[in-house]
């Protein structure tokens, strides 16, 4: 392909809205525009990545699972549990970790005790000088296709994972959200102070029932503080099964840094990532990130669009368009993808876009050489260039693409 079917535009400095190098090279190179729209040059790059879908990309350093791939980058828009010990990934939302579960007692008789102005577990906590781990948070919400109230319990030193608690019931994230303050007080609950023990099973219009969902630690933890239904007022020493049961028990908390791995329980280290997995737009970043120097982009074969740039450098005596040409042919011809420079610009122009492209190796035609029947050939990541002969050229780029 030929420099100008592609309208290659070139920038010598970095856009002033780039969060990092890659994306910086990609927009100077030509192929993002500032606003991270693909250019030519950038949607012919997206559709080589496309077409290798099924190869693995040795040149990128990935973590992922069977399902996801993906590519830690401080600007990325997901966030990832990640074991660097056994190498389990997993969206944070949905990572599985091992449970802190505490010494377990003899469950002790209920005990209502007056708790004014302590509706978080924060201040419950404090109030009670317990630790939150020995506590049951209420969590309401209602799922909008059919009204029914969720009422959810997880021990109070944890977070809810919505995603986690959506996939229990079966709905997309979207198909739950808060529940109101109407609602909660429908359902029997008293917001602040709410508790599953006890709680009235709802006829009200508009709402079917409530259902009681538990994460798994709540009923290995025993003699918890909850909510009484009535505002100032905890229940000491609650426990799933004798005091109330939830419809359903699984795993219903957010993972976080630091939370031991599932698999082999090190530590989780949390990353922000982009998902590579069918978005070769997220990969073509992923290339420039890890791929560059202080001169622009070094993707590698067969990553990189273009397997060779090809330049020549017009001269005074000679026609190194015309050699350049036919060298251009014999490449395609042998099965090497070109990026052919054929612009009458300064030699200094040519090199500095050559270098931003990224090209693997970059082939120079210039008159000096071919007097001698040589052209230049460099790897764009080796400081040294080399003279090969015009009937070598092709055997040669082959050789070092292998």
């Amino acid at each position: 392909m030929k420099f100008h079917d592609l309208q290659i535009q070139t920038q010598r400095e970095a856009p002033n809205n780039a969060q990092t190098e890659g994306f910086a090279f990609l927009v100077r190179a030509g192929y993002l525009t500032r606003e991270n729209t693909p250019t030519k040059l950038g949607e012919h790059a997206i559709d080589h990545l496309r077409a290798l879908a099924d190869k693995p990309l040795q040149s990128l350093s990935t973590i992922g699972n069977v399902n996801e791939i993906f590519f830690p980058i401080a600007s990325g828009d997901i966030e990832v549990a990640h074991c660097p010990s056994c190498k389990y990934t997993e969206r944070l939302e949905l990572a599985q970790f091992k449970k802190p579960v505490g010494a377990k007692h003899a469950p002790l008789p209920i005990e209502k005790v007056s708790t004014p102005n302590c509706n978080t577990i924060e201040s419950l906590a404090d109030f009670l000088g317990i630790e939150k781990k020995q506590t049951a948070k209420a969590l309401m919400f209602t799922r909008v296709s059919d009204g029914k109230f969720i009422f959810v319990v997880i021990r109070g030193d944890m977070q809810l994972s919505e995603a986690k608690l959506a996939a229990q019931l079966g709905v997309p994230a979207g198909d739950i959200r808060a529940a109101t303050e109407e609602e909660i007080v429908s359902a029997g609950a008293v917001p602040g102070y709410a508790s599953a023990v006890g709680l009235v099973l709802s006829n009200v219009e508009g709402l079917k029932d409530t259902l009681i969902v538990a994460d798994d630690l709540v009923p290995d933890s025993t003699n918890l503080v909850a909510g009484a239904n009535e505002t100032g007022y905890h229940l000491k020493n609650t426990n799933h099964a004798r005091d109330y049961s939830a419809e359903i028990i699984a795993d219903l908390t957010q993972a976080k840094e630091g939370d031991a791995c599932i698999n082999c329980g090190n530590p989780l280290s949390v990353l922000s990532a982009i998902l590579l997995t069918n978005n070769f737009n997220n990969t073509l970043l992923a290339l420039a990130e890890a791929h560059h120097n202080e001169y622009g982009l070094t993707l590698p074969h067969p990553a990189a669009p273009f397997d060779v740039y090809l330049m020549h450098i017009p001269g005074k005596e000679l026609d190194t368009h015309a050699k350049a040409e036919e060298i251009y042919n014999s490449l395609q011809n042998a099965g090497a993808s070109v990026l052919f420079d054929d612009r009458d610009e300064r030699a200094g122009v040519k090199f500095n876009d050559a270098d931003l492209i990224g090209c693997p190796i970059r082939v120079t035609v210039g008159e000096k050489g071919l007097k001698e029947g040589m052209v230049e050939l460099k790897p764009r990541k080796d400081k040294e260039k080399q003279l090969v002969a015009m009937d070598e050229i092709v055997e040669k780029i082959k050789s070092q693409l292998i």
